[in-house]
């Protein structure tokens, strides 16, 4: 069974809802490191540690949510006429795209205090360098608009020869530690692509898919693939299988919703019984490798994958079944310009680093109240991401 091709595309609100949610929930959760005396379930949880807090859960979801879109994307081309070859060409602009802004995001971690061009500096001319190539321009076509996209490249060429680090200087320096979130997703993005064009949508094939992603990931814990551990370096799977079978569980869960729609029981039956062997999966096996996000064990992808599954049966329910949408408006831009939204909070971080503005009295950023400070930064993140859409500044990639 594949995708039926006389079911009209549309773009829906319970896909775009649920990722408005989880961009919110990352912003908040990133956002954690400025509060005192917070909950320890809502924080990253340590390498050796056996768990996840919530925001172990959040990348996890979005990873998910790519594959959710993943079906939707590809068919709507193909609709237009677009052949595989140019669909697989679209999907391969769209990786670089991500891995050169997560390349460039992941070494900022590592810039030195002293370099010609400070930090906060850096940063800034970063993010405007993303919008300039990036940005969704209504007449592309335009000479001055492939003016301003040169003149993002050669920002970018010159933010990589200014970058400095406590050992090296320049684009030499910048080395490929780990490839940040949107390098990440990147990669589970192109994977779960060509798996879903190549495929022809075939849901079988689609399932196969995620048990091998799935079954790479238990060899890599489990020892098995030592012997070509050489190999790491130049050639491997993100996150050792674990990014993409994310990405695909949102491609098979994605599939059930166009075939069957929301009204149909069967759909519900299918994916809380996917959701189900996910998760109990995970809990099963978790006395082999513990549930760990740095790690990126076996167990932490499936329960998070479960979780993903039932979060979007939720967003459905309350979109889809019960038709409560008004307030999906007051975060919609969190869900259409969400690379945008990502982004916005690393200008504003640098521009309080660069005007010495200090942080908030401890009283506002500790417990209860420091929780309440994220979640209204990050609805205010999303109010300016608004802003800027309805003046047409939002990236498209």
């Amino acid at each position: 069974m594949t995708i039926n091709p006389v079911v009209p595309l549309r773009r829906l609100i319970s896909i775009d809802a649920f990722r408005a949610i989880v961009m919110i929930l990352m912003i908040f959760v990133n956002d954690l490191w400025t509060l005192i005396d917070i909950p320890g379930w809502l924080d990253h949880v340590s390498a050796d540690a056996d768990g996840m807090g919530l925001a172990d859960v959040v990348f996890p979801a979005f990873l998910f949510i790519v594959g959710l879109s993943v079906p939707y994307a590809i068919e709507s081309r193909r609709k237009k006429g677009d052949a595989n070859t140019t669909i697989f060409f679209h999907i391969v602009a769209r990786t670089i795209a991500l891995l050169i802004m997560g390349l460039f995001l992941v070494n900022s971690e590592g810039y030195a205090d002293d370099a010609i061009l400070p930090k906060d500096v850096w940063m800034i001319l970063l993010v405007i360098a993303f919008f300039l190539i990036w940005m969704a321009y209504k007449k592309p076509e335009l000479l001055s608009v492939k003016l301003l996209k040169a003149g993002g490249v050669l920002m970018l060429a010159m933010l990589a020869a200014l970058y400095k680090t406590e050992s090296g200087n320049g684009i030499t320096a910048m080395g490929i530690h780990w490839w940040g979130i949107l390098g990440l997703i990147g990669w589970a993005y192109f994977i779960a692509s060509c798996v879903y064009l190549f495929s022809a949508g075939k849901p079988i094939l689609l399932v196969l898919a995620l048990v091998f992603f799935m079954f790479f990931s238990c060899a890599s814990n489990l020892g098995w693939l030592v012997p070509i551990e050489s190999i790491k370096k130049y050639i491997w799977i993100a996150g050792d299988g674990s990014m993409p079978a994310f990405s695909m569980a949102g491609i098979v869960t994605s599939i059930s919703y166009r075939n069957l729609s929301s009204a149909s029981k069967k759909f519900w039956i299918q994916m809380v019984l996917f959701a189900g062997i996910l998760i109990v999966f995970g809990l099963l096996t978790r006395p082999i490798w513990g549930i760990s996000k740095i790690r990126a064990t076996p167990s932490w992808t499936a329960i998070c994958s479960g979780i993903g599954v039932l979060g979007f049966l939720v967003t459905v329910y309350i979109s889809d079944i019960r038709k409560v949408v008004t307030w999906y408006n007051y975060v919609k831009s969190a869900g259409t310009s969400t690379l945008t939204c990502y982004l916005i909070p690393y200008i504003h971080y640098a521009l309080i680093g660069l005007l010495g503005l200090s942080q908030l009295p401890d009283v506002l950023r500790t417990g209860v109240p420091g929780l309440f400070k994220s979640l209204i930064y990050a609805l205010l993140i999303v109010f300016v991401t608004g802003l800027l859409e309805k003046r047409n500044i939002k990236l498209k990639i």
